[in-house]
């Protein structure tokens, strides 16, 4: 009957202010107002985030802004091609050398010894100029967030990628 009791009397609270009880179980609070609370400390901590990760992508560059520096490559700066050695084949930008996207954060860690034996070329300082590129712009902007994720400071995307200089490319032959 005591028993009976409890429980309607939990009932009761249950619908006036939305507390639940469970016999032998701790009491939960509900409340809307709680509710609302947590989704604008939510939407805060979202928009947080976003800034954080908008300081770790790093600067885009264009066709205008790439085509100089292959035009007279410099040891200060590394044109870096992050797609993988079989799409390589088909072409690349000149004076680019190839660091795969799957390799690169391994890569990163080596000694200078050994990044250069792995990929025959130096290993880039953490203050050096590197621009990245893949095939679309996707990779190069996750090459960019493992850079800097590894301490390097002065890195660019190449956003249009190998598709655009390509295009680019072909228009300056056509004409």
């Amino acid at each position: 009957m005591l028993r009976t009791a409890f429980i309607n009397v939990a009932r009761s609270t249950a619908r006036s202010s939305l507390t639940f009880r469970q016999v032998g179980r701790p009491v939960y609070q509900c409340a809307r107002y709680e509710s609302t609370k947590a989704s604008e400390a939510l939407k805060a901590a979202r928009k947080l985030q976003d800034n954080l990760q908008k300081d770790w992508l790093g600067p885009v560059l264009t066709y205008e802004q790439v085509k100089p520096k292959t035009l007279s490559p410099s040891v200060d700066a590394y044109l870096v091609d992050v797609r993988e050695p079989d799409e390589v084949i088909q072409g690349s930008i000149p004076s680019a050398v190839n660091l795969p996207l799957s390799v690169l954060a391994n890569s990163l860690h080596l000694t200078p010894q050994a990044f250069k034996q792995q990929h025959g070329f130096d290993k880039p300082q953490k203050t050096q100029e590197i621009v990245f590129y893949c095939r679309s712009g996707k990779r190069s902007a996750s090459a960019c967030d493992v850079a800097r994720r590894n301490g390097f400071e002065n890195i660019h995307n190449y956003e249009g990628s190998w598709l655009d200089w390509v295009q680019r490319e072909g228009e300056k032959g056509s004409s």
